[in-house]
């Protein structure tokens, strides 16, 4: 009898430990990231634009690409080794990879510098941030010598996560279709945000349908147009999209990014 309750015990334990860690086939993998950069090409055009003045730090960086629901495609950074960016930044880009495409429609995009001054307290979107909470079992998963590499092990699973500052912009092809969304993060908020643009730029993804920016060139881009208000601890954003200035030259350069297609 006791061999019988451990027999069934270790084949139900068996079960959950298969269950927990799905097999999935290549061709499954290749349909889910269809239309989508490959890791090496998400990497070429991430060091390209990390390569340009950016009005940041001058720093590596990670950038992350998600698909329209929300499953990682590809991880990248522009260093020689995972530790020559912050470590912290993989999962943030990828965060912010999930809020654009979370947060974008197919006829209106919305980048997570959009998003600052709605989610502060008396904004349009309070409390936003707190919601789609980071998975952290697919965030720290498997090997971290693996960490931005082909076989990354975010690739294939939902991330989760809101973030609220630069760095994440929606991904639209030349039919107009919205695929998923573009995370960027290593540098400050501001140079993130410049760094998205031209990657997504290099990448043939930015037919951006409208936004909220204001310049129909840029629909998408960083606005910065919060001005410190009497009595209050922070700015006021006059169009409610506004960002926080990093740098005069990260505004200079923002200004100045390639129109969208």
């Amino acid at each position: 009898m006791k061999q019988r309750v451990f027999l069934y015990s270790l084949a139900l334990a068996s079960s959950w430990s298969l269950g927990a860690q799905p097999v999935r086939a290549a061709s499954d993998y290749a349909s889910t990231c269809n239309g989508l950069p490959s890791q090496s090409a998400l990497r070429a055009a991430l060091k390209t634009a990390r390569g340009q003045a950016n009005g940041g730090f001058n720093l590596d960086m990670w950038a992350t690409i998600v698909n329209r629901d929300g499953v990682v495609c590809a991880v990248a950074f522009t260093g020689n080794d995972r530790g020559d960016q912050w470590p912290g930044s993989r999962v943030i880009s990828a965060q912010k990879a999930n809020t654009a495409n979370a947060f974008s429609l197919p006829g209106l995009a919305l980048s997570t510098a959009n998003l600052y001054s709605a989610v502060q307290p008396g904004g349009s979107l309070y409390g936003l941030q707190h919601s789609n909470p980071v998975d952290t079992g697919v965030a720290y998963q498997g090997p971290a010598s693996n960490w931005g590499q082909p076989n990354d092990p975010m690739t294939g699973d939902r991330i989760g996560g809101v973030n609220v500052f630069g760095g994440g912009l929606a991904l639209y092809n030349s039919a107009h279709q919205l695929l998923g969304a573009l995370g960027v993060s290593g540098d400050s908020s501001c140079a993130d945000h410049n760094i998205a643009w031209r990657t997504r730029h290099t990448l043939l993804l930015d037919y951006v349908p409208a936004g909220v920016s204001g310049d129909s060139s840029r629909p998408d881009n960083i606005v910065y147009d919060i001005t410190n208000a009497p009595g209050l601890a922070m700015g006021v954003s006059a169009k409610g999209w506004g960002h926080p200035v990093c740098s005069a030259a990260a505004t200079s350069i923002a200004a100045g990014l390639p129109a969208t297609r």
